[in-house]
């Protein structure tokens, strides 16, 4: 199997905001045999994406693909093997054969609403991506006798919850959001056209993930929906696509992606 080179574009079908790590599409111990599961964890400590991606002593990064931060923020660390999961009581959450996400969290502190959702949402979109029943996610305590993480999560209630995302039911309990939009949109950027940036990506994503984004979007667009996905290219097209979305949301309709529209956009319910 080559690279996961479609984490990100996975990732931004949640609706979360995202983050691609420089160097992400190359970095890894190698490529995956195959995906046959996803390993949750986290990470016992804070702000520590680089440890994610560079490693510790006696391990070499990365240690998993995906660092998810406690706002609900994705980063794609790597696309390749990752040292996340060893010795695996099951084959199929062997590093070489799995997916491994790290939330940040010290291993005590209560996982806040939005990061928990991220969580699930994630889940629920590698699911669908790689063709794995809900039954393949794991914890790390799961699958590997000596660790506690992730902490205080059932992961059977969880695994319910990814269930439901994927019919395209809500996950309970209900989320309420406000606080960690406001949070989080104070360091996103002001974008409108002629920006061209990963958050644009975000952007597609999130409209995509809220219903806004209309075939004739990406109709007649080599590689289709994928393709209109991974541009970071802010164009007089998602221009309307965002003057809609905006419309339909009673906000000003001016093309104009601010602090109303981001929370808008990053908003669960």
């Amino acid at each position: 199997m080559p690279y996961l080179t479609q984490l990100a574009t996975v990732a931004r079908r949640t609706g979360c905001p995202v983050t691609e790590v420089a160097g992400w599409k190359t970095r890894g111990h190698g490529p995956l045999q195959d995906v046959d599961g996803v390993v949750c964890h986290h990470t016992a400590g804070w702000n520590d994406m680089h440890v994610v991606r560079d490693g510790r002593p006696g391990l070499d990064g990365p240690l998993s693909q995906i660092w998810l931060r406690r706002d609900g923020r994705i980063f794609i660390v790597a696309a390749g093997r990752c040292w996340h999961n060893a010795p695996s009581l099951s084959l199929g959450h062997t590093n070489s054969r799995s997916i491994g996400i790290e939330a940040e969290n010290d291993g005590r502190t209560p996982w806040p609403k939005a990061q928990l959702d991220a969580y699930k949402r994630l889940c629920a979109e590698l699911c669908r991506e790689f063709g794995l029943p809900v039954s393949t996610v794991k914890g790390h305590k799961e699958v590997n006798s000596s660790k506690p993480d992730p902490h205080s999560i059932n992961m059977n209630a969880f695994r319910r919850d990814v269930a439901a995302l994927l019919k395209g039911e809500p996950a309970a309990p209900a989320v309420d959001t406000t606080s960690w939009t406001e949070e989080l949109v104070k360091d996103l950027p002001t974008l409108k056209v002629e920006a061209s940036n990963y958050d644009v990506k975000t952007v597609r994503g999130c409209l995509f993930a809220r219903g806004h984004v209309p075939p004739e979007s990406y109709a007649g667009m080599q590689g289709g929906l994928e393709e209109w996905l991974k541009r970071i290219d802010f164009d007089d097209a998602l221009d309307e696509d965002v003057r809609a979305f905006q419309k339909a949301k009673k906000l000003t309709a001016d093309g104009i992606v601010g602090p109303l529209t981001w929370a808008a956009l990053l908003k669960v319910s």
